[in-house]
């Protein structure tokens, strides 16, 4: 077996050609050089110098060493650089994207996690529309997002479910539903539903049926404003009642819809450093795994 020192020493002086130059470039006595080199020659059983008072050169067998061994050698110093970049992967500035204020306080008690892991990176949050979060994502102007599922992009990841709520549609106060303890997905049929761009919480199946002609809304705010005023009545996650809350609005349970679940979700192949202790931050916070 040839130890890490032998390699050194073979491949510096195979590069300088020189005893002195060699010991100096690897900060050891020319003795030391000289019996490292020929401990290796023993190992392998030919010379892989050849040596004069006036100059040393690689025998055949030590070219072809050379040759053999320079890329893997190459290979464990890029291995080693990486995993330093990885290190230093964990300074620096993580942009996060979030969509609602339930998410925002999520995100909140994440970034207080991922700071004991990593407390010299800065995390920078910034809220989108429902529209913008995924755009947003593959773009690189945030690097992870918190959003609901769907994600059907093959150029993105998602992590594990971090929350699952049950969702409700939002009518106007005085809507015959609002007096219902609940309503079915077939009872949104019934009502215009407001379009609302990239926004995921309608049951599935439901947000491609709506009509082109039900009214439509820039952000979420909006929409609340459209329904309060009649014109519709939107699917949300249930913490818009508790962050959303309108006198003219009320939240009735969709008893038959499946649950909306958020995830984490970051560009496929993009999984750095910070984005992997970040989501693990999310998991530990939500899931107790470390």
């Amino acid at each position: 077996m040839i130890e890490r020192y032998e390699v050194e020493a073979f491949l510096t002086l195979a590069e300088e050609l020189h005893f002195g130059r060699a010991a100096a470039k690897l900060h050891v006595s020319t003795a030391r050089v000289s019996q490292t080199i020929r401990k290796l020659e023993r190992k392998v059983g030919v010379p892989l110098f050849h040596r004069t008072s006036r100059r040393v050169s690689l025998t055949k067998v030590g070219q072809q060493l050379l040759d053999d061994l320079l890329p893997a050698w190459d290979g464990v110093g890029a291995a080693v650089q990486h995993a330093m970049e990885t290190g230093r992967g964990l300074s620096g500035a993580l942009h996060v994207g979030f969509v609602s204020a339930a998410a925002a306080e999520l995100l909140a008690g994440v970034m207080q996690v991922f700071r004991e892991h990593a407390p010299d990176c800065e995390v920078r949050i910034r809220e989108a529309q429902a529209d913008q979060m995924l755009r947003w994502v593959r773009s690189g102007e945030v690097d992870v997002g918190l959003t609901p599922l769907p994600i059907d992009d093959p150029d993105l990841a998602h992590g594990s479910v971090l929350v699952r709520e049950a969702r409700m549609l939002a009518v106007p106060v005085g809507h015959p539903f609002a007096r219902r303890g609940s309503v079915l997905v077939t009872d949104l049929t019934r009502v215009p539903l407001v379009r609302l761009p990239g926004h995921t919480a309608a049951p599935p199946g439901q947000s491609d049926s709506t009509p082109a002609t039900d009214p439509t809304a820039g952000t979420f705010q909006e929409a609340l404003t459209l329904v309060g005023a009649g014109q519709g009545a939107l699917p949300a996650g249930a913490h818009a009642r508790r962050y959303y809350a309108r006198p003219d609005i009320a939240y009735i349970p969709i008893s038959d819809a499946p649950p909306l679940e958020w995830v984490l979700v970051w560009p496929e192949g993009e999984y750095t450093a910070r984005v992997r202790t970040f989501v693990e931050a999310a998991d530990s916070l939500i899931h107790g795994q470390a």
